[in-house]
Parts: C-alpha cells; structure tokens; sequence
C-alpha cells in the first residue's frame, strides 16, 4: 500500500468509486467538468448512489469538494455539488454545501504527480468556525467526481474531522487506479 494511501486511510473511513471503466468515466467526467455538460450529473449521481448505498445508509450529510470562488466563477457549476444534490434526491441524505471552504484558489491538479497534487491542496480547505456545530460529531460522504491521488479528498477530510466530525467517507464517480497514465 503506498504511504498516501496509508495516511488518508487514517483521515477517512471509508471511500468508494462508482464506475470501473476508465475511458467511459473520463469521458463522463471530462463532458461535465470541462465541457459543460451538467446534463449528465442526473445519471452519474443516480449511479453513485446506488453504488454507495452502504455509505450513506446512516450518513448524517453530503458534503461536495468546494471549488474555488474564482473557477466556480469561470467553470458557472460545481461538479461535485451537483453529484451530491442529485444523490441527495435518492437517498434522503441533505447536503450541507456551506460547512467546507477553499480557502485560496489552487493550480489545476490535472499533470501534476502524487507530492505536487499533495502540496497543492495542503491547507487549502477548512471549516468556517460557525460552521463547526453542523460537523461536529457528524458522520460524513465527501462528493467528488473523481479521486486521483488522493490528495483533494485527505485534505477536505482533515479540515471536516478537525472541525468535529465524527467519521468522514468518500464517495466518488470515479477513481484513477494508474496515475502514470494521463489523470482524468
């Protein structure tokens, strides 16, 4: 097991991938972050619940990776708040999309290795502290549309369990197993 995945094992309980088959996730994932095809959030949502019904059985709130002000801005969605709403819808689960912030705009994770990815979102993300009653003592799904090294998703989980959740799972559309091919 490489070292990453041994330390965001100790930050998050749980995470789960719902598609298996890269090229149609890249592509599903590329036609919604970057080719404004918020149209297919609908079915990828409706496939991650299903996928990840054991981890929100039980799950007190959704939480999506925040984006940054500036390329929510330029990007006019996000993503993974659009994953979550329509999870959210099948599950019963609510989405809390104000409890995570980012804190400072970063470089695109996209080419850069596994230390870069890391070094890039570390400290990035936090929990306003009058957001820190709505965590505490929660258990958590972080949405996202796709876990490449990790990085997003252990450093999201460590400002919401250094806020006061109680158990932080991650639930993904997709996740790149290989990261020496071209990441998604």
């Amino acid at each position: 097991m490489a070292d990453w995945h041994r330390r965001a094992k100790l930050a998050r309980s749980r995470e789960l991938e719902c598609c298996e088959r890269a090229v149609l996730a890249s592509a599903l994932v590329h036609a919604l972050k970057y080719g404004d095809r918020l149209d297919l959030a609908p079915t990828m949502g409706r496939w991650m619940a299903r996928a990840g019904r054991e981890l929100l059985d039980g799950a007190d709130a959704l939480v999506p990776v925040p984006l940054h002000w500036r390329r929510l801005w330029a990007r006019r969605f996000n993503q993974a708040a659009a994953l979550a709403t329509v999870i959210s819808r099948g599950s019963g689960v609510p989405v809390l999309d104000d409890v995570l912030r980012r804190l400072r705009a970063t470089p695109q994770q996209v080419g850069l290795n596994r230390a870069d990815r890391a070094g890039n979102v570390q400290g990035a993300f936090a929990v306003p502290d009058a957001r820190h009653p709505a965590v505490a003592g929660k258990r958590l799904v972080l949405v996202d549309d796709v876990l490449t090294s990790g990085a997003t998703a252990d450093s999201c989980t460590r400002a919401l369990l250094r806020a006061g959740a109680a158990q932080v799972d991650v639930l993904v559309f997709a996740r790149v197993v290989d990261t020496l091919r071209a990441p998604i």
